[in-house]
């Protein structure tokens, strides 16, 4: 590999800012600067017209209303929004449905927050997961026999790519009369996403997306309306929301990762799928024992996570200095446990801990794939291997 440049497979963790994207961004840093919400003056009304246009990209992208878009510093935030904020407005309210439901795969801040709503008197509900990584939707069906409030799906994985039929799950959850929040951080701009399934509040990230870091959205549907009570109070920004001043560059540069979202997600899936499956047939040629994990069709173009057959991950990594990838492991403090979403999954800690998550890109280019093949198979191949696997079927 090259040492002065590694190669980046980690597109789950974070995606390079598109150059487009800062491109748009640098004048609201240096050209003007206003606050967005001097509406008095000249400055201030532009830097508003700039951020209502990102609005509007941003909604175009999940076929949303432009007022439907709330903007948050991230998908962290607008989790703990829909998720709280919904239990905020029930109990205000006097909503006697208690019950909160969502799935053991979801992402930290998504099972914390429904966690957390256990000290206001709500009933969290984790659901179990398939092998595959998909919530088998009969358990979702027995889960809403009783009253409940909010169910959270995250639409696509940020361990193992996996999709959720959220076309299969959503009428379930709507049938039950509870409101639906889908995380859709690993998910907008690399699927298609549709609204009209049933679902009433999603969470975008601009760093997922090739856009800014800092940046985020809401979406929360207006009709019929999604009720959502804040989480901190301030100078009403948002329509009372998410109040703080908010931050016109990253916003521009979160629209305009939207708007080329749009525009070139068809063709970034099939480039970057040719990639994963190139990747696929030089890693499964050099460890013919490899193991796929998560759904083989139902997963983004873009993740493989992989269990490998004998070298713990952190070795692997440890062996690839110039190769970033990352552990199937969530790192607290000093200490690295097995992966809660993995573990869901069925595998055990011996298992996860020999899985790397390897996440392509719209930047990755095939000398990179050919590199990250070499780089793996250097130092970390069985003295032999099979003949004949390079042409293994790929994962689809």
């Amino acid at each position: 590999m090259n040492v002065n440049r590694p190669v980046y497979l980690d597109n789950q963790a974070t995606t390079p800012c598109d150059p487009r994207v800062l491109a748009v961004m640098l004048p609201w840093f240096t050209e003007n600067y206003a606050n967005p919400h001097s509406l008095e003056h000249q400055m201030g009304r532009a830097a508003e017209a700039a951020m209502e246009a990102a609005r509007g990209h941003v909604a175009a992208l999940i076929g949303a209303e432009p007022r439907e878009i709330v903007f948050t510093s991230g998908a962290t935030e607008s989790n703990n929004i829909a998720i709280k904020g919904a239990a905020r407005h029930a109990r205000r309210i006097e909503d006697p449905r208690k019950r909160v439901i969502t799935v053991a795969t979801e992402h930290k801040c998504v099972l914390e927050s429904v966690a957390d709503l256990a000290e206001d008197g709500f009933d969290p509900i984790f659901l179990p997961v398939r092998r595959d990584g998909t919530l088998d939707p009969q358990l979702l069906v027995e889960a809403l026999a009783e009253p409940t409030l909010l169910v959270s799906i995250m639409a696509v994985n940020n361990e193992t790519g996996v999709i959720q039929d959220l076309a299969a799950l959503a009428p379930i959850v709507k049938a039950a009369g509870a409101l639906l929040h889908v995380d859709a951080a690993q998910a907008a701009g690399k699927i298609p996403l549709d609204l009209s399934v049933g679902i009433d509040l999603l969470s975008i990230s601009g760093h997922k997306l090739y856009g800014p870091k800092g940046v985020g959205a809401l979406y929360v549907r207006r009709r019929p309306r999604a009720r959502v009570a804040a989480l901190f109070s301030g100078g009403n920004q948002e329509r009372g929301l998410r109040s703080g001043t908010l931050p016109a560059p990253l916003i521009v540069g979160l629209g305009e990762a939207c708007r080329i979202a749009g525009q070139e997600m068809a063709e970034d899936d099939a480039r970057i799928g040719a990639l994963r499956d190139r990747l696929w047939r030089g890693l499964v040629a050099a460890f013919p024992d490899l193991i796929l994990n998560g759904h083989a069709q139902n997963r983004i173009s873009g993740n493989l996570n992989l269990t490998f057959p004998r070298l713990s991950a952190q070795a692997m990594m440890n062996s690839m200095p110039d190769l970033c990838v990352s552990t199937g492991s969530a790192c607290s403090s000093a200490e690295v446990a097995p992966s809660y979403v993995l573990r869901a999954m069925g595998l055990s800690d011996a298992e996860a801990s020999r899985t790397l998550r390897i996440g392509i890109g719209r930047f990755t280019s095939p000398a990179d794939i050919d590199a990250a093949i070499s780089g793996f198979v250097a130092p970390n191949a069985p003295s032999s291997t099979a003949d004949g696997q390079a042409s293994a079927p790929c994962p689809r």
